[in-house]
């Protein structure tokens, strides 16, 4: 597990405050009790992770129960560039820590009511940011010129997802 600074807890917690905010202005969440979020512990993800942007790590009480112990959300949100994103991760787990642990169609629809649906649309962004700034290779398919970075090469065991060519392993380096 990974700690958070002064400076992410700080903006955690602004996250935090925001997020409560938001919901309550939510009209299916008017009568849900929302004081188990104020209490509840915020962490950080490694910074290595580029596809998991926030989670809810629960714990099991002695009674078999479960108990949330901490929302992590990954250290790459915690900046104004990524803000409107970071409180709609914090608002997609808070909803787990409310209770509604399963993603079905129920949870989407929760999900559906954040208000800032643009911020909320930004993962597919965050998730590319975050492989790129871990490549070490690019697949690169020779017909459409499509790229896919990678920490690893493929070795030709992939194709392109558009127009089914065996794609090309290229060494960042050598991309412009």
């Amino acid at each position: 597990m990974v700690k958070p600074n002064d400076q992410q807890l700080t903006f955690l917690e602004g996250l935090r405050c925001q997020v409560l905010e938001s919901m309550a202005q939510i009209s299916f969440l008017g009568t849900v009790d929302l004081s188990p979020l104020v209490g509840v512990r915020l962490g950080v993800l490694r910074s290595s992770a580029t596809q998991r942007h926030g989670v809810t790590r629960w714990n099991v009480e002695p009674s078999g129960e479960l108990a949330v112990d901490v929302v992590d959300l990954h250290p790459g949100l915690l900046n104004e560039e990524w803000r409107d994103y970071a409180l709609f991760v914090m608002y997609h787990e808070f909803l787990h820590v409310l209770g509604h642990r399963a993603h079905d169609a129920v949870f989407r629809n929760m999900e559906a009511q954040w208000p800032d649906q643009s911020g909320a649309s930004r993962g597919k962004a965050f998730t590319h940011q975050r492989r790129l700034m871990r490549a070490k290779w690019h697949w690169v398919c020779s017909t459409c010129d499509l790229r896919f970075p990678r920490q690893r090469r493929g070795g030709g065991r992939y194709l392109c997802r558009t127009c089914r060519t065996v794609l090309v392993d290229v060494p960042m380096q050598d991309i412009q």
